[in-house]
């Protein structure tokens, strides 16, 4: 379990994941499938849960509630609130060296500290707290390897009395957006001769927040024009127009037009979304079993490894 720092008001020991009486968990490798994907399953199936990630040493979780981002918790010393705060300019090396030292000497929680000896206001907390949820989540979506572990339950972060919200469409925008890697997610779309078509609803386009050039380049995708053209013509980089088709593509604001698919093998069937919860999915005893994604055109899911679709 995750015993790092918190993306709270930074505990001096933070505690580990609260477990359930049963908890329901599924297991897999960001290597076969990107976390985009995961959290867009996760998001369509509306379940609260804890996502556990592992890469050389490093555990960093994601506390996931009604759609939204929650907390976020580093094992990594580096992902600490007061190595943010110094690294982001907020504190010199001096006042950082300084709160190191009274927060040895009260054991007091640092955000606490932070304002109790007026070093930032209460809602300079605030945002320091939440753009360092924000930074410990964006930096998971440069990990193309490692475990993961999705705990189906409500877990109440450990030392959080600030409450965090980030909608899951913008988390999953803005994470793809920072990527360093826009070729290994530009590979997960198919060849450069592959073409998407509009299948957004107004909703989840609000959802996602995307800005003017975000909309424009959506506007691109008509059906017709093929990966490379929509890149290639785009109003950013062609990198960064890939990451962004990319991001639509997970959020389903397009699909592959009907002409991509019928030249290309079909897909395997996906099973009903709406046939069985994602609990349904896992043995009764309660223990964990594969975590198992379809990124396909149908839509992403839960499946059990164990039938036959």
């Amino acid at each position: 379990m995750c015993r790092g720092t918190n993306g709270d008001l930074g505990s001096r020991r933070a505690d580990p994941l609260p477990q359930s009486g049963k908890s329901f968990q599924y297991r897999g490798d960001l290597a076969e499938t990107g976390l985009p994907e995961i959290l867009h399953t996760i998001d369509r199936f509306g379940v609260a849960g804890v996502i556990e990630a592992e890469r050389d040493g490093v555990v960093k979780s994601v506390h996931i509630k009604e759609g939204r981002v929650i907390h976020a918790a580093s094992s990594d010393l580096n992902d600490s609130l007061g190595t943010f705060l110094r690294r982001s300019g907020k504190l010199s090396a001096e006042r950082y060296a300084e709160t190191m030292r009274l927060r040895e000497e009260s054991d007091r929680r640092y955000g606490e500290l932070l304002v109790e000896e007026r070093i930032l206001s209460p809602g300079e907390v605030y945002q320091a707290i939440r753009q360092h949820v924000e930074a410990i989540v964006w930096s998971l979506f440069s990990w193309e390897d490692g475990a993961v572990i999705f705990m189906i339950g409500d877990f109440a972060p450990p030392n959080n009395r600030i409450r965090i919200e980030l909608p899951m469409p913008q988390v999953i925008l803005q994470g793809i957006k920072r990527a360093p890697n826009a070729r290994a997610l530009v590979a997960r779309l198919g060849t450069r001769e592959t073409a998407f078509a509009p299948s957004w609803d107004t909703e989840t386009l609000i959802e996602a927040g995307l800005d003017p050039e975000e909309y424009k380049l959506l506007e691109l995708v008509d059906g017709r024009r093929s990966l490379y053209e929509v890149c290639t013509e785009g109003p950013f980089s062609a990198a960064d127009n890939a990451k962004l088709i990319y991001a639509f593509h997970v959020l389903r604001l397009i699909g592959r037009s009907p002409a991509a698919e019928s030249a290309e093998p079909a897909a395997e069937p996906a099973a009903d979304p709406g046939a069985a919860s994602a609990q349904a999915a896992v043995a009764e005893d309660g223990k964990s079993k594969p975590l198992k994604i379809r990124f396909k055109t149908s839509g992403d899911r839960f499946a059990d490894p164990d039938s036959d679709t």
